[in-house]
């Protein structure tokens, strides 16, 4: 080896006698610089060819016969989405400027009747999600709560804390349904969405800490779209992770895209589009072995699954903190939780975790300023409209009002079965059902629906259509409808 290693130097210095010592080091510098240049433009974030399509793309668009052709093109495709979208026909007059002498509370309240008027007549049970209980009684009482701790602000606990305690306790007690042990913490958000963010921000945290300096998120292709959001806002690359014929993931797929890069791997409980359970279980298994976080995302249905066994529809699988390498659940309050919208939970299995989400500043002139998730001033009203559902439902009230919901969601799903020509994604055993065809344009259908009143969810990737039921839809014999 060592008559090799002296053969090849001996062969190295000969080449290099012909050059001077200023060419050596030049070519080295270049070479070293170019290596680089590649290095980082092949390893970002995003994809090469990602970034090659959407800069081939700009020089199209500034050729000037295809540049104008497509500009003419977009004008008119963006004037037929404006015209075929209901909510935007305002034919009355926006409010620009500031009224020169402020309004009696009986006229606020009067012209507010013309906006609260535009809105579609949910209470009918016709549209998909988006109210979830809408109960007269509930949002008496949720409006009094609010009127109550309108000023508050967790911002300032040393003013209000009682608004503190009201959130410590949300996140206990939802600790508690999603079985976390004594090390399990969480915040209170202002939606799923800032729930995951809030996630993603920790792991990429821990990550950076580790010394990844490109963490990625691996997450099925049917993940919420707020880990894209998240990867654009952090600086992170989202692996997609196809799924079975079952529209759940496919763990093995999943375990092929983990790399050094990993930061964090995802699930849904159940997924948005297709109402489906990833299998969880088995991808607990490889964030155990890999030694990586590992997020389940229940912002749609956590509220519906933690009360689904003593409803008396027992899952197959478990899906929470009982599962060995569940770091983290997000979980919506104002969705099935039924507290009012801006309100969701990020839950942790240790405090290890969730130190990461916090954003703190110790040098700033105001003082230290620290917050726990991307808001700094929160509004405490509705943390204590959160609070006082919790506490009006009860046990026994969520646990009854998920044994209607689901008694109502497999009745459908039962009937849309018998239905020719249309079938069902996968096996959804919560409140969301998705449609498709083999046969015709199932979005033909939602129009059809739509013309009737209904309002469904348009799904792409492929064409489908879903309907999300609610406490809405439990009530009037809207199922039989």
């Amino acid at each position: 080896l060592e008559a090799y290693s002296t053969k090849a130097k001996n062969y190295v210095n000969g080449y290099c006698t012909k050059y001077e010592p200023w060419q050596l080091i030049a070519w080295s510098v270049l070479s070293t610089l170019l290596i680089v240049w590649v290095y980082n433009l092949i390893f970002q974030p995003e994809s090469l060819w990602s970034r090659f399509k959407k800069k081939l793309f700009k020089l199209i668009r500034k050729m000037p016969i295809i540049g104008d052709k497509i500009d003419r093109i977009m004008a008119k495709t963006k004037k037929d989405i404006i015209k075929n979208m209901p909510f935007l026909k305002v034919n009355k007059e926006y409010v620009k400027t500031l009224p020169s002498q402020g309004l009696s509370t009986a006229e606020v309240l009067e012209r507010l009747k013309e906006y609260s008027s535009m809105d579609v007549s949910w209470q009918e049970g016709k549209a998909s999600g988006a109210v979830y209980s809408g109960e007269p009684k509930l949002t008496e009482l949720l409006v009094q709560v609010y009127g109550e701790f309108t000023w508050s602000n967790p911002l300032h606990p040393d003013i209000f804390p009682g608004t503190r305690k009201l959130e410590a306790e949300i996140v206990r007690i939802a600790c508690s349904l999603f079985n976390g042990g004594p090390e399990s913490c969480g915040c209170v958000t202002s939606g799923g969405t800032e729930s995951i963010l809030m996630a993603c921000k920790a792991y990429r945290d821990l990550a950076l800490e580790k010394g990844i300096k490109n963490p990625e998120i691996v997450a099925p292709e049917s993940a919420h779209a707020a880990f894209d959001k998240a990867a654009h806002y952090f600086g992170m690359k989202i692996v997609r992770v196809k799924q079975n014929k079952n529209m759940e993931v496919d763990v093995r797929a999943m375990r092929r895209a983990i790399s050094r890069n990993t930061a964090m791997l995802v699930c849904s409980a159940p997924q948005f589009p297709h109402g489906v359970i990833d299998p969880i279980p088995e991808v607990a298994k490889l964030a155990v072995k890999y030694k990586i976080p590992f997020h389940v995302d229940a912002c749609l249905g956590g509220f519906l699954i933690v009360f689904m066994e003593k409803a008396g529809y027992p899952l197959e699988k478990q899906f929470d903190f009982r599962v060995k390498g569940v770091t983290s659940i997000s979980a919506d309050t104002h969705k099935y939780g039924y507290a009012p919208k801006g309100s969701s939970v990020v839950l942790y299995s240790d405090e290890k975790y969730r130190r990461y989400q916090f954003f703190v500043d110790a040098d700033w002139q105001g003082g230290i300023y620290a917050s726990p998730s991307m808001a700094g001033s929160r509004p405490g009203g509705i943390i204590a409209a959160c609070w006082a559902a919790l506490m009006h439902f009860g046990e026994n009230g969520y646990v009854e009002a998920t044994k209607q919901i689901i008694k109502t969601a497999r009745f459908l799903k039962s009937e849309l079965e018998k239905i020719k020509n249309i079938f069902i994604f996968g096996d959804p055993q919560l409140s969301v059902i998705a449609l498709g065809s083999h046969d015709f344009d199932i979005y033909r259908l939602s129009n059809m629906m739509s013309a009737k009143g209904w309002n469904f969810n348009y799904l792409q990737f492929p064409k489908s259509i879903h309907f999300c039921i609610t406490l809405v839809h439990t009530r009037k014999r809207v199922a039989i409808q």
